[in-house]
């Protein structure tokens, strides 16, 4: 692998939270229990269910679950597809986040959520996942297939009417965005790593991630090397 955390650790930057962003609309409390009761309605009370993840998730989870089992979601790809200016980068300096998008495959990891809290962990994801209006990373069910058997999982899916929906970008145009965005969250080219290993440790190797990681090393090199070098 040729991105290391020595070269992330080249792109970091300390940073403050700039706070919102003037002239976007927030989700409000309301707004976040409307949305964990839509996605609750369509499933029986007290019924366990399943987190598809696929990027920060896997690394990052931060909701708790019983069981973890891999899983592919067809016709759904990963993309780095959604624009940030906050939290891994900046108005002046825009970063790039993941979301799944339409076509291809994924392969991820499903979470299995206790039907008794999943209302409490649902509202504590969504707080994280979606915090302009209307959100660029929206949940609703997808079908993923764990062991076999296609199984409703909830997703994080690209809101391609979104203001944050870049559409499809060359892995070029991405490795540029990742090599330099920074927030106060981190890098890039942090968040790009971190997705990788823990892929690469559960065994899932995802081809353009793989490419990607390369291009965002040697743009990291190509802007750090030092020009009184021969």
């Amino acid at each position: 692998m040729q991105l290391t955390a020595q070269m992330v650790a080249r792109v970091h930057r300390k940073l403050e939270d700039p706070g919102p962003v003037p002239g976007l609309a927030y989700h409000a409390d309301a707004d976040y229990a409307a949305a964990v009761d839509a996605i609750l309605a369509a499933t029986p009370k007290g019924e366990d269910i399943w987190l598809f993840a696929y990027g920060s998730l896997i690394w990052k989870p931060e909701v708790d679950h019983t069981e973890q089992r891999l899983g592919i979601a067809r016709g759904w790809h990963r993309s780095f597809c959604l624009r940030l200016t906050r939290w891994r980068g900046t108005i002046d300096q825009p970063g790039l986040m993941m979301a799944l998008d339409r076509g291809g495959q994924c392969k991820g990891v499903g979470y299995r959520l206790q039907g008794t809290t999943a209302e409490l962990q649902l509202n504590k994801l969504f707080r994280r996942e979606m915090t302009t209006k209307p959100p660029s990373n929206m949940p609703r069910w997808i079908t993923v297939e764990i062991e076999g058997q296609s199984v409703r999982t909830l997703g994080f899916v690209a809101n391609r009417k979104g203001p944050g929906y870049t559409g499809r970008l060359s892995l070029e145009a991405v490795a540029e965005r990742l090599s330099r965005a920074c927030g106060h969250w981190g890098s890039g080219a942090e968040y790009l790593y971190n997705t990788v290993v823990h892929l690469e440790e559960r065994g899932i190797r995802d081809r353009n991630l793989w490419r990607l990681q390369r291009l965002v090393a040697a743009q990291i090199d190509a802007d750090t090397v030092d020009p009184t070098s021969p």
